[in-house]
Formats: structure tokens, sequence, C-alpha cells
């Protein structure tokens, strides 16, 4: 099963970082109160992100962590193509 690392956008803002084998089912999750307690509080989302496919969770929660600790900056650049 391939896993994903996805960036999702609240409506305030707030960038939500996480992994799943289904990015697009994971926002609908999120958007009916179904996911962290920081996304629950932070919702609506968008799906911003979504890497390209990891082969096992492992490498996609060492990604998500990388991602996770990067400034604002660097999440943008990478939404937007300008980072890999």
């Amino acid at each position: 099963m391939n896993w994903y690392v996805y960036i999702a956008k609240a409506g305030s803002g707030y960038y939500y970082t996480g992994i799943t084998p289904d990015p697009d089912q994971r926002i609908i999750k999120h958007n009916l109160g179904k996911g962290s307690q920081m996304a629950r509080q932070q919702g609506p989302f968008s799906l911003v992100y979504k890497s390209l496919p990891l082969y096992n969770k492992s490498e996609a929660r060492k990604r998500e962590a990388q991602i996770k600790h990067w400034s604002r900056v660097k999440k943008e650049k990478l939404i937007k193509g300008e980072w890999v």
C-alpha cells in the first residue's frame, strides 16, 4: 500500500501536515471532525499538497516529521513546487 504525506490548509491559514494512504478521504474526515484534536479545532481544511507515493508507513512518517519541523515559508515553497 502506498502512503502519502499531505498538507492541509485551514481557513485560518494554519497548515496541518499528516500521512495517509488516501489524502482526499482524509481531508473529508478532518472536515467531519474525525482527525487530530488540533485539526478539529482548526478546520475546515482544503488539501494543498500531496507527496509522491511512499512505499511504506515508516518512510511517510520520516518525511512527515521532516516537514513538520520546517518553517511556514519552506512549507509554502513545497506547496508551490519550489522545494523538494
